[in-house]
């Protein structure tokens, strides 16, 4: 298993609860505690049927068009991205509007909406299903959530 790290910044309030509240429940450490106490946040946010917030960045990423392998332009928000186009390809902006959504592992196109919003609402809601434990693996079947969509 991969591991990455955080550094967390508090103060003098904060780390004695913190402390405290790690010791009180039996763990190692305080990020350790830390690192259960974010997780359980996150999934009490699924529960309660708030979307993961998804942090968007402009980028360039891989995705399979009509049986070929393309490097496109869009905006990335791990595991998925969106870019302008349709499975066929990019678009000139301006024309049409289509915007496809992508999961970046394995660079299948997921669903095609008419605009970025709604591709990413199916990410968000995408994410927090996963999170919640509706899959560990995504089955790559946005069908169920895309009536849920806003238009």
């Amino acid at each position: 298993m991969k591991v990455a790290s955080y550094t967390v910044h508090a103060d003098a309030q904060q780390s004695v609860r913190w402390n405290r509240a790690a010791e009180g429940e039996g763990y190692a450490s305080t990020g350790a505690w830390l690192a259960m106490a974010a997780d359980s946040y996150l999934k009490a946010r699924a529960r309660a049927g708030m979307p993961i917030p998804l942090a968007w960045r402009r980028g360039r990423f891989r995705v399979i068009l009509e049986g070929r392998e393309a490097m496109v332009s869009g905006q990335m928000s791990l595991p998925f991205g969106t870019y302008h186009g349709t499975p066929s390809g990019p678009i000139p902006h301006g024309s049409t509007k289509y915007h496809s959504l992508v999961y970046l592992p394995t660079g299948r196109i997921m669903a095609t909406f008419r605009s970025a919003r709604q591709c990413k609402a199916l990410a968000a809601e995408l994410a927090r299903l996963w999170v919640r434990g509706d899959g560990s693996e995504p089955s790559g079947n946005p069908a169920p959530v895309l009536p849920s969509l806003p238009a």
